[in-house]
């Protein structure tokens, strides 16, 4: 779910602005899964720019206490919302943990690093949810160590219904800065993208796993 228009169409315009996304409808990216794309996310390139950083560090603290208040600890997922988690984590004054995918295989094999304890409120902070498996993994290693995950804020969602499915599943709620419904919107308004290209992009979400260019 997207909280505000404007700064959805923001959003977009600087991660597209920056290259951290690109629309190539002809001549499309191939995923890790195997799905072929005509857009490729990297919102960590964010980093790099700081006044992008520092927009989306502020719009996603803002959101954190609209939408929940203050938790006790905000969570990056690792490695893509580390970055980013810390910033929201600092803008709000709070402590910062992050979650691994899986427990390392050594030392003290935390999958959690940071302190946490139990009956403590978190918001975890993400940089990109696709089917959101990865994000939920992380959720359910918080609520394993008894934490109460109050939701999940993001920067951008592709919007895919499985993902959508998969959170309703968990009792999770997601927020977003901006999603793809937006950026298609921005780029096609701004000249970003031919007029012949929109019909392409959004055919693509609406079941990308069977997309063929």
């Amino acid at each position: 779910m997207v909280l505000n228009k404007d700064t959805a169409r923001k959003t977009a315009e600087l991660l597209l602005q920056i290259n951290a996304i690109k629309l190539e409808p002809e001549n499309p990216f191939t995923w890790a899964s195997g799905w072929k794309s005509p857009i490729y996310c990297d919102n960590r390139i964010m980093l790099s720019y700081p006044e992008i950083r520092n927009f989306v560090r502020e719009e996603m603290a803002k959101q954190v206490e609209a939408l929940y208040g203050k938790p006790d600890v905000i969570a990056g997922v690792a490695t893509g919302a580390i970055g980013i988690g810390i910033l929201v984590a600092e803008a709000l004054g709070l402590p910062f943990i992050y979650v691994r995918p899986e427990p390392k295989s050594h030392g003290r094999q935390n999958q959690i690093e940071g302190r946490l304890e139990a009956g403590q409120t978190v918001v975890v902070i993400e940089d990109l949810i696709s089917t959101g498996k990865s994000s939920l993994n992380a959720v359910k290693a918080l609520r394993d160590q008894g934490a109460n995950v109050k939701g999940m804020v993001a920067i951008f969602t592709y919007g895919f219904s499985i993902a959508g499915t998969n959170f309703e599943a968990e009792n999770v709620s997601l927020n977003t800065l901006s999603d793809y419904d937006h950026l298609i919107e921005q780029a096609s308004d701004t000249n970003y993208i031919k007029e012949s290209h929109q019909k392409t992009l959004l055919e693509w979400k609406t079941n990308p796993q069977q997309w063929k260019q």
